[in-house]
């Protein structure tokens, strides 16, 4: 006759603790992917527009405003890319550039569309190009900015570079920006009460300051309009703590040979 093995209280009261740890470990397990889920879901979410349905984005004309991007051409000129920048950086005839065109961008409220499919590709013909270059002064960039962002407003090359000009020439620049001869250092707040004061349509929601690299330079200003070209309040894209969190942004000198 065979015994059967009786299990003891302690035997038993162990067995009962491996099984719990087993079932922790398990519903541990189940509850981390089911919040890595959610999670994900939240980013897919924060990733795009609301008023944008998740079919349209990417898709040319489906967005929110435009940010218009004016870059600080002295700090560019400072990198080392712009080292090779000779249009820009080294000009012949003398002139030196303070902001400058970098791009008008399609904007979600939170996130962006880019590199949007285009009927016959995103060619930009020379003409337009040449037209761009007192402003916009790479022709490099200028193809650059339709192929990643003009793409994405819905109209042509023609149609979106002339829409950045007509925006960037709504702008006043202030006097102390425009042809500076000496070093600065303004923090945000005060580069945007600058551009306030310029310009009486502006409020300090429609314009966030960038900034970067070594000593906190200026780097860029976005200037937020609809898609009819009126300023408007920014998106989460043009967060200013994100920018810039510097309190003190240093303000390169144009180093310009002729004076205003």
């Amino acid at each position: 006759m065979v015994t059967k093995p009786r299990l003891t209280l302690p035997g038993a009261l162990a067995l009962i603790a491996v099984l719990s740890i087993l079932a922790y470990a398990q519903g541990r397990d189940v509850w981390r992917g089911q919040g890595n889920a959610e999670n994900d879901a939240a980013t897919d979410r924060d990733s795009g527009s609301a008023s944008i349905p998740a079919s349209s984005r990417n898709a040319p004309g489906a967005f929110d405003y435009y940010a218009l991007v004016l870059s600080w051409s002295p700090t560019h000129c400072s990198s080392p890319e712009g080292q090779d920048d000779a249009m820009q950086c080294a000009r012949r005839d003398g002139r030196r550039y303070a902001f400058v065109l970098h791009g008008l961008w399609p904007q979600y409220e939170r996130g962006y569309p880019e590199s949007c499919p285009m009927r016959g590709g995103a060619w930009v013909a020379q003409n337009v190009i040449d037209g761009m270059l007192d402003i916009m002064p790479s022709p490099g960039l200028v193809k650059h900015e339709f192929r990643k962002h003009g793409t994405c407003s819905g109209l042509d090359a023609t149609g979106y570079f002339g829409l950045a000009r007509r925006l960037y020439d709504k702008i006043s620049i202030p006097r102390r920006l425009s042809n500076p001869f000496e070093s600065q250092f303004m923090s945000p707040d005060e580069i945007v009460d600058a551009l306030v004061a310029a310009n009486p349509a502006l409020r300090p929601e429609m314009v966030a300051v960038g900034c970067g690299g070594p000593g906190s330079r200026l780097k860029d200003v976005h200037i937020c309009f609809t898609k009819q070209g009126a300023l408007r309040e920014c998106g989460s894209n043009e967060d200013q703590d994100r920018m810039c969190r510097s309190r003190r942004v240093h303000i390169p000198p144009v180093r310009s040979t002729q004076r205003e």
